[in-house]
């Protein structure tokens, strides 16, 4: 590739970065029809047709990048993120498994940082589908997430309280059990373990949980909110409403997804 290719390239870098990205595509299509494109170009330029909503032509620019580069992780992922978005979603689920497999390896077996990308785009994806009243597709892109990350425990967090909204108590529990496992100072996940259980029908367990959290937060309103609804319900059937993320309860979130700020209907 000539330096006047580059420079077209790395001026396409800045504009993308600037969120320009009708810039970006202006410069990128330029090096294209020059045919002096290489996989990270298509890639670049595929990714900013998604980006305003121009996904054939996002598409095309990806294939293109893979047939460059056939192991391009990144573009793979894009690529079933586009597919998703066209409704295309069985080819989207094989690009999905085309990534995790690149190199040969299991899931699990991806380097860290791959697997913690692959990870936040399945996040990311989640969130996407949230925000369009998709949960039950969400909470998929959120298990899948953790299945390449099982120790990213924001994202656990986040997919607890999504399995409570779609009311799946038992599966909240589950996660919100390994949270605390692993980190018994969580005092969020543990408040929220407590109603998993309320919700669930194990009252006793929620008390348990809930006044180990007063002993070590005596401060925390929701703690004491709960107690006192088990004192006045003590036969436990009574819809609770799931606190809505976002605010002060969040974990400190380690990964590049929006929060949902939603909440339990009750």
């Amino acid at each position: 590739m000539d330096v006047s290719a580059e420079h077209l390239v790395e001026r396409a870098r800045e504009r993308f970065q600037l969120q320009d990205y009708y810039g970006a595509i202006h410069l990128l299509e330029e090096v294209v029809a020059a045919g002096r494109a290489f996989a990270d170009a298509h890639h670049m330029l595929g990714l900013s047709y998604s980006l305003v909503g121009q996904r054939d032509q996002a598409l095309a620019q990806l294939d293109r990048s893979l047939a460059l580069n056939p192991h391009y992780v990144e573009a793979l992922v894009h690529r079933a993120i586009v597919l998703n978005e066209l409704g295309r979603e069985t080819e989207a689920d094989a690009a999905f498994r085309r990534a995790a497999q690149v190199g040969g390896e299991p899931r699990q077996g991806f380097a860290a940082h791959v697997a913690a990308k692959l990870a936040n785009q399945h996040a990311a994806l989640g969130e996407a589908y949230l925000g369009a009243g998709g949960l039950t597709q969400a909470i998929g892109e959120y298990q899948e997430a953790l299945t390449l990350g099982p120790a990213f425990h924001d994202l656990r967090y986040k997919l607890g309280r999504m399995l409570l909204e779609a009311g799946r108590a038992l599966d909240a529990r589950e996660h919100f059990e390994i949270i605390v496992r692993a980190r018994p100072t969580y005092l969020d996940a543990a408040a929220m373990l407590g109603l998993a259980c309320y919700l669930a029908g194990d009252g006793l367990s929620a008390k348990a949980v809930w006044e180990e959290c007063r002993e070590r937060r005596p401060e925390d309103p929701r703690v004491e909110a709960y107690l006192a609804m088990l004192a006045r319900n003590d036969a436990a059937a009574v819809p609770v409403a799931v606190p809505a993320s976002g605010g002060d309860g969040d974990p400190p979130s380690t990964h590049p997804s929006s929060r949902s700020g939603r909440k339990k209907k009750s």
